[in-house]
């Protein structure tokens, strides 16, 4: 047993809100175990880019500013490109080739800003899907965003799911989900379970369809008390720390303030479990080879799916 087996893995990883930097403008960022400075140049595009400069270390999310498409280090001035490389030296009328700010690919998509982070500098290898749902303004609510900040890596709480087992002790529920296929297909996985919901009016039934693209990025469309579709977004702080935010999107009704009544009590409730579940994430060890009882569900075969994320 160990607590932090395993690197931070690669893929595309949620960064921020496609809002939490206008044109002009950079913040301070720290994950993949890395200072990081996200900025949108003036045109309007975003980028992420190591934060510490290779002439003499200055951090450029802590008053560097952006110049046109660059951004500058608030130390000598030295410029940067969303490539990189080396743009401007105010006080030279040379660039230094050798210096580089490294770079990571960015894309705006389903209201979220997500990066590529692959240890090796690979390009990305797979492409995140479009959700409709959270385009669809006149079927679909506003989403409604949740974060969490959990001590454990992202392997461990995103084994979560296919550990059905857990929800009768854990999240005190009588009725544990059933899983009802496991499939892989690359960097996909696609999930299918049946739950059954308490509610004050009896018990609901429901289905789960969960799907992942890579380990940064998932859909859960549920089905039951109201139709709810969720952006699972789990960063990588370090090797053994997470950002996982959660979007929600549910169907909306004839009655707008029943639709967000509704809305506000199942997310609450999703986010009190994933509470419940962060307690014990944060405490427990990683068990390399468990002994899992028959009825366990696929935890093996999403270790497998999980493991091909490792450079």
């Amino acid at each position: 047993m160990t607590d932090a087996p395993l690197p931070v893995p690669f893929g595309w990883f949620q960064v921020g809100f496609p809002s939490d930097v206008s044109p002009g403008d950079l913040m301070a960022l720290q994950y993949f175990g890395r200072h990081l400075v996200l900025w949108r140049d003036e045109h309007g595009y975003a980028h992420l880019n190591d934060a510490h400069c290779p002439h003499l270390g200055a951090h450029i999310g802590f008053g560097g500013s952006v110049a046109g498409d660059s951004v500058a280090c608030p130390f000598h001035g030295w410029r940067f490109g969303a490539d990189g490389s080396n743009t401007h030296i105010p006080y030279s009328g040379r660039t230094n080739r050798s210096c580089n700010l490294r770079p990571y690919p960015v894309i705006e998509r389903n209201g979220l800003l997500m990066a590529w982070f692959h240890p090796d500098g690979v390009d990305p290898m797979w492409e995140i899907p479009d959700v409709p749902e959270f385009a669809d303004r006149d079927t679909y609510t506003e989403p409604v965003q949740r974060d969490f900040h959990v001590s454990a890596p992202w392997q461990e709480m995103a084994e979560n799911g296919a550990d059905s087992a857990h929800f009768g002790f854990v999240h005190g529920q009588e009725h544990v989900p059933e899983i009802d296929s496991f499939e892989t297909d690359g960097a996909h996985y696609r999930m299918e379970s049946t739950q059954r919901w308490p509610t004050a009016n009896g018990v609901v039934d429901g289905h789960v369809t969960a799907e992942s693209w890579g380990p940064g990025f998932s859909i859960v469309r549920m089905v039951g008390i109201i139709d709810t579709v969720s952006l699972g977004c789990n960063t990588p702080v370090t090797d053994s720390s997470s950002h996982l935010r959660m979007n929600f999107a549910t169907r909306r009704s004839d009655d707008e303030a029943m639709t967000r009544l509704v809305t506000d009590t199942f997310v609450d409730l999703l986010a009190e479990q994933i509470g419940e579940d962060a307690n014990v994430w944060e405490h427990k060890a990683y068990v390399e080879r468990p002994a899992l009882a028959d009825t366990d569900g696929p935890i093996m075969q999403f270790r497998a799916w999980a493991s091909q994320f490792y450079a």
